[in-house]
Parts: C-alpha cells; structure tokens; sequence
C-alpha cells in the first residue's frame, strides 16, 4: 500500500484485518512493514541483476533516521552493490571463524568425547590465541605448519602434536557439515611418532612405596591415585565416576564415559571398595571437593604430589600400566589383565565370547590390591627358616 508516511501514522499503522503483515510504501524502495502482532520495522526493496531483495532496518529509527538510512543503502545499490547480500556475508563470517565452529562442535558432541575438557583447555591455551579468529576456509597447511612449529618450540612436540590432533578432529567434523569445506591438515604434520614414543615407564617399588605415603592425607586427588592404582583405570574415567555407576561391589564405568564405547565392569577389590568408602559423601561425585562436579586442577594437584613424593619423571597414565605389570608379577592371566583393564580381544574371540568374567577380574583386582599391599607394607618374616632352628 502507497502511504506518505508521517511520525503519527507510524505510531498508529495496523496491519489489515486477515493479513499477517503490510508494508506502506512511502516511496519507491522504502516503507513501513507492521505485522499483525503490531511489531514495525523498516524495509528497503531493490533489485540486483534479476533478482529482486528486501531487508529490514531496525524498527526503533525514529522516520527521518530511517528515510537517511533508506537513502544511504540505495546509493550503494545504486554503484551495484548488494546491501543485503553483505550483511549475510558478515552473519555468515561470524559463524565460521575456526572459535565459532569449535564451540559449536564442542556443545554439539562434547557429551560423547571423554577427552572434552582437556580439548576445551587445548583450544583456549593453543589454538585460539593464533588461529580462533580466522574464517575456518582461509587457514592454509603452511599456516598450521608455522603454527606447529610455534607450539613445538615453546611448549615441545607433545603438545603440539596433541593440539594438531584436535584441530584435525574439529577440521574433519565441520567438513561433513558444510559443501565445500576441505580441510587442510594431511598425514605427516605430526610432531611425534606414537610407536617410537610409546611410553614405558612404570613405578618401581621404592617408588610406589614413595608416592602411596604421600598419598595417605585425606584429600580427593590423593585418594583418586590410589584408586587408579588398585583399578587400573584412565585417569579420566576414574576423577568422573559417580556414586550412581557404583553397585554390589561394582564399578560400571558407561558406554558414555568408555574410550571402547562399550560398558566396562570393573569388580571392586575390597581395598578398593574400603577407600572409596572412606570418602566423604559429598554428593553424587566420589572424587571431589564439593560433589557437584569432579576435582579440577588435575595438572597441578599432580606437580604438587611430584614435589611431595620425590618421584617425578612419571603421569598418572604410568599407573595404569605400572597396575598391568603387577598383576602380571601377581601371577593373573594375560587374558584376564587384558580383560581387567577394558582392552578389546581381538579375533573370533572378540565376537564371539560375550562371557563378563566377573569372578575372574574379581580375583585379578584382588590379587592386585595384595601385591601393592605387600609392597608398600613390607613385613620383615620373623619366623627363621627350618634348617635354622637351633637344635
């Protein structure tokens, strides 16, 4: 509708009975659109090339402002350009700059990576100081290689390694969502070689005896090294259990929580049951300071216990492997260790035996807990051998 717009026909313009909105035209390429829920707002109409456009200017402009903005955004059409189109380049720019789309990814799937805080940290430390602002399409392979090698120097190959890990996860998950997105990273931009650098350092006795005394103070994180001594268990899936995957003697770590994506049983060894008992209910988190959510500081809780003990050298993944070399030294099975610690068995085996093996990783867990029992209370045998008994 042709309407001469006036400040008192603005504030009063209906739409019309039946319609959901109406705009009054008060020239050619600019009027005021009123939709049936009374909201009003600005609009603009022209053409580039054979098609025609329309956008909105913000309905608070008073008249006069908003005739100045009309006229202005003609004039750019008027030297072919597209005022609407740019405006949805910048929308656009703002939702594809590499911080965007890791936040997105990490709302999106961070309930199924057990690794997502550590991810969160990486990004926030590593990645978007240099790389977060970027539109995600414009980083190039020789961007990521100086950016490793920046990395690589000031925090050493690991971490770089580790944050090109989770940038090429983030890269290969935004490909499957957008057309023409190819990421740039290729097989061979590691820093390290797993097989060269597999780790296989273990805690020796005396070092056991070490840290488990500087363990003994009532404190979460002291408590968590133990319990993933007697466990087995990644760091992670044991600093996040709850109350709730605990039962008759049970740990049920979830299919969620499991790096197999598969539950795994872990019967509880009475000394593990007893530490875990002795943890004060707080809530429904075990290893925690306020039962809300899981002990946090993991990395330097860790420096701290490396000052306290004396050992260093070593990380809390150490314990897992030093526990699977002591069930080894206790005598268990290598398929039952295998089993105790959530390692997939290959084969038909693997497909076929769905047996659980409870009461087998039972005793394994058991004969665990007695082995480091002997090693860090070490009891001098006060009985003389037979052949030195006096006569």
């Amino acid at each position: 509708m042709r309407e001469k717009l006036t400040p008192a026909f603005v504030a009063k313009a209906k739409a019309a009975p039946g319609k959901d909105r109406e705009i009054f035209w008060d020239r050619p390429g600019f009027g005021l659109m009123v939709t049936k829920a009374g909201h009003r707002s600005w609009v603009v109409q022209y053409r580039v090339g054979h098609r025609s456009r329309r956008m909105t200017i913000k309905g608070t402009l008073d008249l006069a402002a908003a005739r100045k903005q009309a006229t202005a955004l003609q004039g750019v059409v008027a030297k072919d350009g597209d005022p609407l189109g740019d405006r949805r380049k910048q929308e656009l720019a703002g939702q594809t700059t590499l911080r965007s789309v890791a936040e997105t990814f990490m709302d999106r799937e961070g309930k199924r990576l057990r690794s997502i805080n550590a991810r969160r940290d990486v990004f926030e430390r590593l990645v978007f100081p240099d790389l977060g602002a970027r539109q995600i399409d414009t980083i190039r392979r020789s961007e990521i290689v100086r950016w490793l090698d920046k990395i690589e120097d000031g925090h050493g190959p690991r971490a770089a390694h580790m944050a090109l890990a989770y940038v090429s996860k983030l890269f290969n998950w935004h490909a499957t969502r957008d057309d023409e997105f190819r990421s740039p990273i290729v097989p061979g931009m590691g820093r390290i070689n797993a097989r060269e650098r597999a780790r296989t350092r273990i805690l020796s006795d005396d070092e056991l005896r070490t840290v488990w005394r500087a363990t003994s103070t009532p404190h979460p994180y002291h408590a968590l090294v133990r319990f993933i001594l007697l466990t087995a268990a990644r760091r992670s899936e044991a600093a996040d259990m709850t109350r709730a995957e605990i039962g008759n003697g049970d740990w049920v770590i979830p299919a969620a929580r499991y790096k197999t994506k598969q539950d795994h049983l872990i019967p509880l060894s009475t000394a593990a049951g007893a530490l875990l008992n002795s943890i004060p209910n707080l809530g429904s988190h075990l290893f925690t300071l306020n039962g809300k959510r899981p002990i946090g500081g993991l990395s330097e809780l860790k420096r701290a216990l490396d000052a306290a003990s004396g050992v260093t050298g070593w990380t809390i993944h150490d314990l897992r492997r030093t526990s699977r070399s002591l069930m080894s030294r206790a005598g268990i099975e290598a398929d039952i260790a295998e089993r105790c610690l959530g390692h997939v068995i290959g084969g038909v085996r693997g497909v076929y035996d769905r047996h659980e093996y409870h009461d087998e990783k039972k005793r394994a867990f058991e004969a665990l807990a007695a082995l480091i029992e002997r090693i860090v209370n070490p009891q001098e045998n006060i009985l003389p051998f037979a052949s030195q008994v006096p006569v």
